[in-house]
């Protein structure tokens, strides 16, 4: 399936959870979203927005030092990953494909922070990639596989 990337302009950091928060409500079981951008482009705060989508309470922090925190408390689960501190030889060991694979635990959404050291990634997935602009910061949400990003439309106005 050949989608075209979208490209969005997030002004400051609550356009940023917005985003999550629309991502959160509307991706369904299943959904994976590898996530890319410099430390400060906003990874952590669209997953706060996707979480709050999610209808999950629990406050939402960077898994920076635990590496997964798994919410399981909402409309559907959330499982947030972080592998900056990993290098990819690391990431290979953890058996990441069973959080989007379903195989160990109840299909979610499963967002992973610095997603680049990922040496393998899911059949399906939104390729989502914050950077820094003069003002705030752009968003290019890049569907890869089957990836339905239609599905989720409308997404946030600029």
């Amino acid at each position: 399936m050949s989608q075209s990337i979208l490209k969005l302009v997030l002004p400051d950091a609550d356009a940023t959870k917005s985003l999550g928060f629309t991502l959160g409500q509307r991706c369904p079981p299943g959904t994976t979203i590898l996530l890319e951008g410099d430390l400060g482009a906003g990874k952590t705060t669209l997953v706060q927005g996707i979480g709050s989508g999610l209808a999950i309470a629990e406050s939402i922090v960077s898994p920076t030092f635990t590496l997964i925190v798994e919410y399981l408390e909402g409309r559907i689960p959330l499982y947030h990953l972080d592998l900056y501190r990993l290098d990819p030889t690391e990431v290979s060991r953890l058996n990441l494909e069973s959080y989007w694979e379903g195989t160990e635990t109840e299909p979610g959404l499963v967002a992973i922070e610095w997603a680049e050291r990922l040496p393998y990634q899911p059949s399906d997935y939104l390729r989502l990639v914050l950077t820094h602009q003069e003002q705030g910061r752009q968003a290019e949400l890049i569907p890869v596989g089957d990836f339905n990003l239609d599905a989720l439309m409308p997404l946030p106005p600029e």
